[in-house]
């Protein structure tokens, strides 16, 4: 059973370093930052929530584990990514919408929000920790779905990072290894691995928590992740045009034949 008041203690500790961090994105003037922050906000919550009552279960290690892995994993791989660039364009663009104070306004935008998010999303790792029921095949499948999920974070990510550094042309678009059969691998990785710890929650009674990965997949589908990083590019990148009818956007499937109308992806 979830601990309500443990809970809520993550909730301030997310928050009071959401603040922290902000005043860091002001002096430099750059709300990047956020972005390697995402993930150890999950890490913080779970922590916090371990310490803060007597609520470790029997999947209690397992879970910290997942969570320490893909949080800590996914943090420095986009600050290495982003140590000496520019903000990044998509924050950049938000920034021109939220002029003037959007140094006052990022805090809310940005940080508190995704804060919000973290700490909501992260109930399905609370949750489970908190079962007091032994593990089951429930668990060993949300296991084997978080390592699909981390496979296709990880090597996708490690396929994008070795493609930049190829010396392609500025229009290439990359379309082997994992990105041949998803323009995303990375994003379905992330939702793929969220689900198997859902499992592990579901294992330990926490059926409720549902919510939590159904809106890590929306986010991941239709606001911060596909759609938003999709919403120009082929304006900007011609090639991209085709790999889009060619390439499933999130689910992992086999590449169609550029003007076959009888295939479809998704």
């Amino acid at each position: 059973m979830l601990d309500v008041q443990a809970w809520l203690l993550s909730g301030v500790a997310i928050a009071v370093v959401a603040v922290v961090v902000w005043v860091i994105s002001v002096i430099r003037r750059d709300v990047s930052i956020v972005d390697s922050l995402w993930s150890l906000l999950f890490l913080l919550a779970l922590l916090v929530y371990l310490a803060s009552g007597d609520v470790a279960g029997p999947r209690a290690w397992l879970v910290a584990a997942m969570v320490a892995v893909w949080a800590l994993r996914l943090s420095v791989y986009i600050t290495v990514r982003n140590h000496g660039t520019p903000e990044d364009y998509r924050y950049q663009a938000i920034r021109r919408r939220n002029e003037p104070h959007f140094w006052l306004k990022s805090l809310f935008i940005v940080f508190l929000l995704q804060g919000f998010l973290a700490w909501v999303i992260c109930l399905p790792a609370l949750a489970a920790v908190s079962g007091q029921t032994a593990p089951g095949p429930l668990d060993w499948l949300g296991l084997a779905l978080w390592l699909i999920g981390m496979y296709f974070e990880v090597v996708g990510d490690w396929q994008l990072a070795r493609f930049r550094r190829s010396g392609r042309e500025p229009d290439a678009v990359l379309d082997t290894g994992l990105w041949r059969y998803t323009r995303h691998p990375n994003y379905f990785g992330e939702a793929t691995l969220w689900w198997g710890i859902y499992l592990l929650a579901l294992s330990a009674g926490a059926w409720w928590t549902l919510f939590a990965p159904l809106l890590m997949t929306f986010l991941l589908l239709r606001v911060s992740g596909v759609a938003l990083l999709e919403k120009d590019i082929a304006e900007r990148r011609p090639a991209y045009r085709d790999y889009i009818r060619r390439t499933n956007a999130f689910f992992p499937g086999r590449p169609r034949v550029a003007g076959n109308p009888l295939e479809r992806g998704g």
